[in-house]
């Protein structure tokens, strides 16, 4: 039986909980920890953990619980040095996306997951959704031939209090906008189905919220070996409608699902009807995809529960949540600097340094209002 922590109870947390509790033959959660007083506590009654203790100090509930495996669940700005420290002290460590504000962060922890021999996980929760895993199995099929293009719109939207929060609306705290903290979600999902990209660019803004240092929204495009991507990351979208779509050689599928196949008629142009038996194809290889069995962070901590248990890789490891974060990276470069971005990163970049950013981001307005905790509604 696996010996569960978990490191910050903000509404982040209950997903990890929640996560947990889905196992119970495997793991028990024996501690929660914040550094607001009596906050853990709280937590841990409203989820009915009657055996977990409540700790106001993460290092200290790391070095007294005896834990096989700790989720981290706070601020970007601290998850470097609590993942470090759990790990070092021999502790497997699931951490919240973003893996860490900078590179510089990523490959400290890398080290010590490295010198630990812990696993180290990611939070990246929508590989385990059923429908976007049906995007990497017709992809990985062949049968769309190369990619083209693909449109990436990581569309939210959020009122003017959601930068109300201490942490949020900073360069500092935060580590940036929509770009680190909304569209990681999709930019790992872009890496997960494409690859790392050759080449980035992009225009950051703040468009809606004027009690917020950072961006609002930012429009990327990523080249890759004969394709392009085009990543929009926003928190000004009404409706937030969300979409994926991959233009291959031969045909189209996207999330919300669609096929569409064309085929050349006379002088290149598209023939009426398209390509049916492509479609039908496409259609057959994700009907007989299997289903997961674990959905979102359930299913991302099933997957690691059971990397610990066999001792292989976790589904989303470190490596790939410091590659999302070495795209955020350079979109903030390349928006900062009005400038294109090779791939991948070196470690003399400025950029590749903890605080230059910070340093060197356009504080777009400044932050009015510092609450300890969001208002719920």
């Amino acid at each position: 039986m696996l010996r569960i922590g978990i490191i910050g109870t903000g509404g982040i947390a209950g997903a990890h909980i929640g996560g947990y509790l889905a196992f119970p033959e495997e793991c028990e959660i024996v501690a929660l920890a914040d550094v607001m007083p009596g906050k853990a506590a709280e937590k841990a009654a409203a989820f009915g953990l009657a055996n977990a203790v409540g700790y106001d100090d993460p290092v200290r509930m790391i070095a007294e619980a005896r834990l096989d495996l700790v989720s981290i669940a706070t601020p970007p700005s601290t998850h470097a040095a609590l993942a470090v420290a759990a790990l070092d002290a021999g502790v497997n460590v699931l951490v919240e996306k973003p893996m860490a504000p900078s590179l510089e962060e990523c490959d400290a922890m890398l080290a010590a997951q490295e010198r630990s021999g812990r696993l180290l996980s990611v939070v990246a929760q929508n590989r385990f959704r059923d429908d976007l895993a049906a995007l990497k199995t017709v992809l990985d099929s062949g049968l769309l031939g190369s990619v083209s293009h693909v449109r990436v719109d990581s569309a939210w939207w959020r009122g003017m209090p959601y930068y109300d929060l201490w942490w949020r609306g900073t360069w500092e705290k935060e580590g940036g906008g929509c770009t680190l903290n909304h569209a990681i979600h999709h930019i790992d999902l872009l890496l997960w189905l494409l690859g790392s990209p050759t080449e980035i660019t992009a225009m950051l803004a703040n468009a809606q919220h004027d009690n917020s240092e950072v961006e609002d929204l930012s429009v990327a495009v990523l080249r890759y070996e004969r394709g392009l991507a085009q990543l929009t990351s926003s928190v000004v979208h009404h409706g937030e409608e969300q979409e994926i779509v991959i233009q291959g050689e031969r045909a189209r599928v996207s999330q919300p699902w669609k096929v569409i196949a064309e085929r050349s008629g006379e002088g290149g142009f598209p023939e009426r009807g398209g390509d049916p038996e492509l479609v039908a194809a496409i259609e057959a290889v994700v009907a007989q995809r299997e289903p997961l069995a674990h959905h979102g962070h359930e299913g991302q901590i099933g997957d690691l529960l059971g990397a610990i248990r066999d001792r292989r890789a976790p589904i989303a490891d470190g490596r790939d949540g410091r590659a999302a974060i070495e795209v955020v990276t350079a979109i903030y470069k390349a928006g900062i600097e009005r400038a294109f971005v090779a791939l991948p990163l070196q470690a003399d970049d400025p950029y590749y340094r903890a605080g230059r950013l910070v340093e060197h981001a356009p504080h777009f307005y400044e932050k009015q209002r510092s609450l300890a905790e969001a208002a719920t509604s």
